[in-house]
C-alpha cells in the first residue's frame, strides 16, 4: 500500500492522540519525538511492503506461461508469493473476512 508522507504523518497524529486518550499509557518521551518515531517506523514498513511487492511481481513475471496481471490466475500466484515472503521475512498474515 502505498502512503505519501503527509498520510503517514496524518496517521501518525490520530496514533498519538488515540495514546493521549487511553489512561494506561504514560508518556516517557517528548510526544513530537515518538510520533517522528512513529512516521520513520511505519515508512520503513511501507518501504519494505513495496519490496515484497516487487518480488512477488517478479516471480509471477518469470514464469513460463505468461499471466496476466488481473487473472484469477494471478492473483491466486500474488497471494500465495506475497504470503511465502512475508513468511521469509517472520511476519503473519492476518486473514482475510
Amino acid at each position: 500500500m502505498r502512503l505519501s508522507r503527509g498520510k503517514t504523518v496524518q496517521l501518525s497524529h490520530v496514533i498519538i492522540k488515540s495514546l493521549v486518550e487511553d489512561d494506561n499509557v504514560e508518556f516517557i518521551e517528548d510526544r513530537d519525538t515518538i510520533r517522528q518515531k512513529i512516521v520513520d517506523y511505519l515508512q520503513s514498513l511501507l518501504r519494505e511492503e513495496e519490496q515484497v511487492d516487487a518480488e512477488v511481481r517478479k516471480k509471477i513475471a518469470s514464469q513460463k506461461k505468461e499471466i496476466v496481471e488481473g487473472s484469477e490466475e494471478w492473483d491466486l500466484l500474488y497471494r500465495r508469493y506475497y504470503a511465502e515472503q512475508l513468511k521469509k521475512k517472520g511476519v503473519g498474515i492476518v486473514a482475510e473476512r
